[in-house]
This record gives structure tokens, sequence and C-alpha cells, in this order.
């Protein structure tokens, strides 16, 4: 099973996260952001991993610290469970609807962080959270998983379904990317012979 456990503390966050990635879907989510804990939850069920999410920030001041904090311990987790990335598929890719929105998601475990965001939200906040902060968790994932993500929400009238879409999508294209590649058992899924 690949799994891993991340405790981050600094002066502005303290979090805890466990990842499964052979998982189920089941989750934990306590990030202090309610609509973080909804799009948190997306990863897990539509990527198929088991997630638990703890964080005490300071969201007194706003939600910024919070939520880029957890990008970088989910990042982190996931590259400690992914381990030499022997036998994966590496790509993975996935558009995702949700009414009238529409976000593509492709994701490449490369070790070469990288974030192609593109993505312009029809209201800067849903309810009080900033939409802005999106792209944020997404660098935070990015830096420290070592991946290349682009995310196109395609197109989108109501904010809170193309955030929605962008993370189901990075939930299928990540679960395509990680599972198991039967062709390639134990092989590592680069020429260089290293990711």
């Amino acid at each position: 099973m690949r799994k891993a456990e991340i405790s981050r503390d600094t002066y502005e966050t303290k979090i805890k996260v466990a990842v499964n990635l052979d998982g189920t879907g089941r989750h934990d989510l306590n990030s202090g952001v309610p609509f973080l804990d909804h799009m948190l939850h997306q990863i897990a069920r539509h990527g198929v991993i088991d997630l638990k999410v703890y964080c005490d920030g300071d969201t007194h001041i706003d939600d910024h610290h919070s939520v880029e904090d957890i990008g970088i311990a989910i990042g982190q987790a996931f590259a400690q469970a992914i381990g030499d990335k022997a036998g994966i598929r590496r790509y993975g890719h996935a558009y995702v609807p949700l009414d009238e929105s529409l976000s593509r998601v492709v994701i490449d475990f490369s070790g070469r962080p990288g974030l192609f965001f593109h993505a312009q939200f029809h209201r800067e906040k849903v309810g009080t959270f900033d939409t802005e902060l999106v792209r944020e968790f997404f660098q935070g994932f990015v830096n420290h998983a070592h991946t290349t993500l682009h995310i196109d929400n395609l197109r989108g009238e109501n904010a809170h379904h193309q955030c929605e879409t962008i993370f189901k999508a990075f939930g299928r294209a990540v679960r395509m990317a990680l599972e198991p590649d039967p062709r390639n058992e134990g092989v590592i899924p680069s020429t260089k012979g290293v990711l």
C-alpha cells in the first residue's frame, strides 16, 4: 500500500495529512476552510484516494496560509507515498463537466514542478472562499509533489461549478497517472531510468 503521513508546523499553520494512494475514497477533512474541505472530498472520491487533512491555521487573517500549506503538505505526502515511481503510468488526464462548466486537467509525475493554470472565475468568492486560492493550492502541490500540471477551465459561469470541475478532474487525472501499469511492472516510466 502506498501510504504517507506528513506533519507541517509553521507560525501560520499546524497541519497533519495522511494519504493512501490505493484507497477507496475515504476522507476525514478538517482544514478550517469549509469550501476547501468540499474540494478535497472531490479529490478523494474521484481519485479513489484515502485522504485525511487536519489544519489549525490563522484563518482569522484569511484562508491563504491554510490553503497553500495544505497543498504543500498533500504534495509532500504524494511524493513520499509514490516513492521512485516504478510501475506507475506517470501521465493522467481528465475532462469533467458540471452543468455549464467544463475543465481539463493533465498531469505528469515527471519530477519537474510546473503549474500552467488557466481559469478565469466569474466571481472572486464562493461563499467566503477566495477563488484565487485554487491556484495557490495547486502551486503548493506541484512544488512538493514534483509534478507538471496543466489546468484549464474551458468554460463556466458559476464559480462553484468551475472550482468543482477543476478538483474533480484533478482527482481523475491523478487516479489515471498513479495506477499501476501491468505492462511496465517495476519499471521507471522514463527513458532516463529515473524520475
